[in-house]
């Protein structure tokens, strides 16, 4: 099991922060977790004081992310240019260890080598525990042959219709907050129930408006918003991997 938490699906053999101990040790357990997440996020903002004022939007965007992975759902990731290489980094901390092992459980660890013995173990051994997510750009063949038969425009559509389900949540990214392909996918979720986080910048844009919970970083040009958005991101996949993850 993944998660601390009761949740409706988990990972074969990613150990559990659960124990059998007292419901009392299970709760400062818990507590404790907790705290650690915040400290993620107070240091966020320590190193970075201009992202104070937008504190409240991440704590938001987290709890958003913490109720989709523990409802056993996935996050799908949209941006263009410099946000579709964020998406890629961000599926790359969520699905594989980040600062934590994440190492397999010994009763997964007994089944892989049930199957093969001596593979087995070097899969025990080197698996990672993964948080579902997908970057919609990640997928070449079908982005261009939706391209040339429907329309480019609406590729992050198409695919958040085909992956999404409503526990899921899209994650779109867009420095201006109006990128017209992540529009449509944000219509599209929505549609289909899931919950929209925007990280963007200016004065958020169209994506400031839809999402659910919006991290507006305060900054106006391109490339200073997405020096932001990086710190940002990567503690949300800290505070993710610290309440999932032993």
């Amino acid at each position: 099991m993944i998660f601390t938490r009761k949740i409706l699906w988990a990972q074969p053999g990613i150990s559990s922060k659960k124990s059998n101990k007292p419901d009392e040790e299970n709760a400062m357990g818990r507590m404790e977790t907790a705290m650690n997440e915040m400290k993620y996020l107070d240091e966020l903002t320590e190193r970075y004081p201009c992202l104070d004022a937008v504190k409240a939007n991440i704590l938001e965007a987290y709890k958003i992310l913490e109720t989709c992975y523990e409802q056993g759902g996935k996050l799908l990731v949209a941006g263009n240019g410099g946000s579709a290489a964020d998406s890629e980094h961000i599926v790359g901390e969520l699905m594989k260890g980040f600062v934590k092992k994440r190492r397999v459980s010994e009763s997964f660890e007994s089944a892989l080598e049930q199957v093969d013995q001596e593979k087995g173990k070097e899969l025990a051994e080197k698996l990672q525990g993964g948080l579902p997510a997908i970057a919609l750009s990640g997928h070449p063949g079908l982005s261009t042959a939706y391209l040339n038969d429907v329309d480019g425009d609406l590729i992050y559509a198409q695919q958040t219709y085909g992956y999404g389900r409503p526990e899921d949540v899209l994650l779109g990214i867009s420095t201006s907050g109006n990128s017209k392909n992540v529009d449509y996918a944000v219509i599209t979720a929505k549609a289909i129930g899931m919950k929209v986080i925007g990280l963007t910048g200016k004065d958020g844009g169209k994506l400031g408006k839809s999402a659910d919970a919006a991290i507006i970083v305060p900054e106006q040009e391109t490339y200073k918003i997405q020096e932001l958005h990086l710190p940002v991101y990567h503690t949300l996949c800290l505070m993710l991997e610290e309440h999932f993850f032993r």
